[in-house]
């Protein structure tokens, strides 16, 4: 908040500031609503309240604000992330959105190229399919399975089915569909640690890596004890629509997969085409301001997700124990059906 630090009958224009929590917003004026709203916070951060111009207010506040969201997510390094404060297009409240500034594959690390065994690979991969979802616009291998479904079987998710549509809907050969992908094909190319069933129970996993995977849990659940409407991390698209006009053009797909692009180069070209030309919906969250008290709610709740994904940066750069000689759980074949996972 902007102070009058002058006489009253001083210029207006050239007045000196100092930010307050107590000035009426009034005084107020050629500050933005979200100065306005994040000054109140700044200010209530501040060890002092010495006197400064209306633009050196506005760098205070924005230099503030944006030291506390540094220390928060600097640790984080396997995605980036941006914090913008918008202006509502409807004379509504400012809000904070979390944008994701990443694209294509998240860096699974040993999951993908390591030597451990298939069945911890598996037990980790399908940790990250289950939670990263809360707090990432990210899509998981079914994701990219239905939107094929779609596209290519008008829905169908089984060999038969989809050689029908291919055939009734698609003017396919019913005499020569060699060169037309069906869905179980597209199963048997994922590599076994994407596949649910390979994934050992927690009693099978060394201790190290039990560990990392009941941080990074513990971390989600702490997460969701928050109200989704108040928090950090929540996306509503209709909210996101105040704020941000053209969105409705974007693609629905999020910028970040857990599909890895070998083998699923081309299946990912072809769904994430769309939002290389239009936009990706990459709002990682977005959080209205009705007033200053929401923001240190809005804090906390940023701080938790930071700890979750740290938690998940902390198992994807995890360095996993050579096996022991003991027999590891059998591996279920790659033509399994995939298991539907929530993102």
């Amino acid at each position: 908040m902007a102070d009058l630090a002058s006489d009253p009958g001083d210029d207006l224009a050239g007045r000196a500031v100092a930010l307050s929590p107590d000035v009426p917003a009034i005084f107020d004026a050629p500050l933005a609503p979200h100065h306005r709203v994040i000054g109140r916070w700044a200010a209530s951060q501040a060890q002092d309240a010495r006197a400064c111009t209306r633009l050196e207010a506005r760098r205070r506040i924005e230099a503030v604000f944006d030291a506390a969201v540094r220390e928060i997510l600097n640790p984080i390094d396997i995605v980036d992330l941006r914090i913008a404060v918008l202006g509502s297009e409807a004379d509504g409240p400012p809000a904070i959105a979390i944008i994701c500034d990443s694209m294509g594959q998240l860096d699974l690390g040993w999951i993908e190229t390591g030597d451990a065994p298939t069945a911890w690979r598996a037990a980790a991969y399908r940790a990250l399919e289950q939670t990263l979802g809360r707090v990432l616009p990210v899509f998981s291998y079914q994701d990219l399975f239905d939107e094929m479904s779609m596209y290519y079987w008008e829905g169908e998710i089984d060999d038969e089915a989809a050689r029908r549509s291919l055939i009734e809907c698609h003017g396919a050969d019913a005499e020569d569909l060699d060169g037309h992908m069906l869905p179980s094909q597209l199963d048997e190319r994922r590599p076994g640690w994407m596949i649910a069933a390979n994934a050992a129970p927690p009693s099978r996993l060394p201790a190290a890596l039990r560990r990392k995977l009941a941080d990074m849990r513990t971390a989600r659940e702490v997460l969701g004890t928050l109200l989704p409407e108040a928090g950090a991390w929540h996306f509503d698209f209709e909210v996101a629509s105040a704020y941000l006009p053209g969105i409705e053009e974007c693609a629905s797909l999020p910028p970040l997969t857990l599909v890895p692009f070998v083998p699923f180069a081309r299946e990912l070209d072809d769904v994430m085409r769309s939002g290389m030309e239009m936009g990706f919906t990459d709002i990682a969250g977005i959080c209205p301001l009705p007033d200053v008290a929401c923001i240190d709610d809005w804090f906390a709740s940023l701080r938790l997700g930071a700890q979750f994904l740290l938690a998940v940066q902390n198992l994807i750069r995890f360095d996993p124990p050579k096996p022991r000689s003991h027999p590891c759980p059998t591996i279920a074949p790659t033509s399994k059906p995939a298991v539907a996972v929530s993102s």
